[in-house]
């Protein structure tokens, strides 16, 4: 599949295949281009190294989210980048209990959390604090959103274990957003699991420039 845009219309294309093995290759005419990394002047040449079985592709993982209410799930989807809590302008913080398989980790009283892939730590939670990981790495990104302690940091757990969140306060205008591009609105209770998918992205990738080819573009790191 051939995507023209930015990273939003690679990531909606990803979702249009629902989990089919088929090669993404991400021509940028957006403003930004983490995963579409070939120029537009680079199109041409880049379909013909696809085509040819030339291309470099990367696998890179997919998270399932699910969302259950009273014992009933209400969503139950995937994404490429992250999965978001997160509250309105004008709600205040809430309390997210969050649970590593079996384990309790914390109560993170927040704006929100995020549940980043690698792929997504260059996204929102980069902005929220995050680290970057190198998308060769199965694992999970949970950044918590201006967290009242200041002590709750950014964690990266290992991408088998599956994430629990409960949503404990009765805050109003809580949020569950996957990719940015799908809305839910939660309830005191509403439970959360965040899992490895079994779902791969196959991602043409640009040979020329590298992944931290990318970065330094992108992020306007230092050249030597």
């Amino acid at each position: 599949m051939v995507v023209l845009g930015g990273d939003g219309t690679l990531i909606q294309a990803a979702r249009i295949l629902k989990g089919r093995a088929v090669p993404l290759l991400g021509i940028n005419l957006g403003s930004l281009g983490f995963m579409t990394e070939f120029p537009k002047e680079a199109a041409k040449e880049a379909v013909g190294l696809l085509l040819a079985g030339e291309a470099t592709i990367d696998s890179r993982m997919k998270l399932s989210c699910k969302l259950t209410r009273e014992g009933k799930i209400i969503v139950e989807d995937e994404v490429l980048n992250d999965v978001v809590i997160t509250k309105s302008a004008l709600a205040r913080i809430a309390d997210h209990e969050t649970w590593l398989a079996d384990e309790f980790v914390a109560l993170f009283k927040a704006d929100g959390i995020i549940f980043a892939t690698p792929t997504g730590s260059t996204a929102y939670s980069l902005s929220a604090g995050g680290p970057i990981v190198h998308p060769s790495i199965d694992c999970v990104i949970v950044t918590p959103i201006s967290p009242h302690s200041l002590t709750q940091r950014p964690i990266v757990v290992p991408a088998e274990r599956r994430l629990r969140v409960v949503l404990k306060s009765e805050t109003a205008d809580v949020y569950l957003t996957l990719d940015g591009k799908t809305g839910h609105e939660l309830r005191a209770g509403d439970r959360i699991e965040v899992s490895k998918s079994p779902n791969r992205v196959m991602l043409v990738r640009n040979a020329k420039l590298g992944y931290f080819g990318v970065l330094r573009q992108k992020l306007r790191w230092g050249e030597r």
